[in-house]
């Protein structure tokens, strides 16, 4: 990791719980569910709107920019959060309302740490403007930079006015991916990739991926396990052993991050405190 680099990583780590260990029970983060549309179908996502389930892709209601920032006033008043980041429940790029957020955001609470995630399809195109608007770290997801794994895990992608499907969706995904990590870092960005481990699809593909994306600039993986929803209901969710195999052999290229609690697109408080996390479901009618 070169200086230039390291030191805008070391800013983020000192109070972003996504991004540090030691802060994720000490510091907060705040998704606004302000990203409703997505551009991608992976065939294990499901994004519904309710208040039971506890990961992503499910969030109580959809904000509008206005209400979002309303919400971030008061949470950043009953508590100290330092990270407010767009996670859905779509795809952050996807939406024009995640860039009026962070327009609105930069004027309304500049010294908070700005995130978003993303499928990366977009990122070429609006990795220039989330630098302009200030967004501070993106964290992309990809699943597989090999054509013949991708295209087990999507099933089409909408881009540019038009659905794709098979290996011609997954060959326009996976270029852009991994153009958008090395444009997003290029930016002054701090790049997180996350990678789903889905068993018997990518298990033995993730460290690859590890090192594509640290030569592009990425400066941290997190691991996830799958969540069997969707088109691979059927498959099994990844055991302990098997995560913490995959997650040593990335460790050997580029640091891991190993407490992600998978939040909901509305999560707010601190993630490493059950009695401090919420989400909007959860919320006070006095509240919002």
């Amino acid at each position: 990791m070169n200086e230039h680099k390291g030191s805008r990583f070391a800013h983020i780590t000192r109070a972003h719980p996504c991004f540090n260990e030691k802060m994720h029970d000490k510091v907060g983060r705040a998704h606004v569910p302000v990203a409703p549309k997505c551009n991608i179908f992976c065939n294990f996502c499901t994004r519904d709107i309710n208040n039971e389930e506890d990961r992503p892709g499910v969030t109580s209601c959809i904000m509008q920019p206005d209400d979002a920032i309303n919400h971030i006033n008061d949470v950043t008043a009953d508590g100290p959060i330092s990270v407010v980041g767009v996670a859905g429940p779509g795809d952050s790029l996807a939406n024009d309302e995640t860039f009026e957020f962070f327009e609105k955001l930069a004027t309304e609470q500049p010294d908070l740490i700005k995130c978003m995630s993303t499928n990366g399809l977009l990122l070429p195109k609006y990795a220039d403007r989330l630098a302009e608007l200030g967004v501070n770290s993106v964290t992309v997801t990809i699943n597989a930079i090999d054509p013949d794994i991708a295209v087990d895990i999507y099933s089409f992608i909408k881009y540019e006015g038009k659905v794709y499907k098979g290996y011609e969706a997954v060959e326009i995904l996976i270029k852009n991916q991994l153009e958008g990590v090395e444009k997003a870092a290029a930016n002054g960005l701090v790049v997180k990739v996350n990678s789903v481990l889905i068993p018997g699809v990518n298990d033995e593909h993730i460290v690859e991926i590890a090192r594509e994306v640290e030569k592009r600039g990425a400066a941290l993986m997190n691991i996830l396990p799958l969540i069997p929803l969707g088109k691979m209901k059927h498959l099994q969710r990844p055991d302990c052993s098997m995560m913490e195999k995959v997650r040593e052999e990335v460790e050997e290229i580029i640091p891991v991050f190993r407490a992600c609690t998978q939040c909901r697109a509305d999560a707010y408080g601190i993630p490493g405190k059950k009695s401090e996390d919420h989400h909007l479901g959860m919320t006070p009618q006095s509240h919002y």
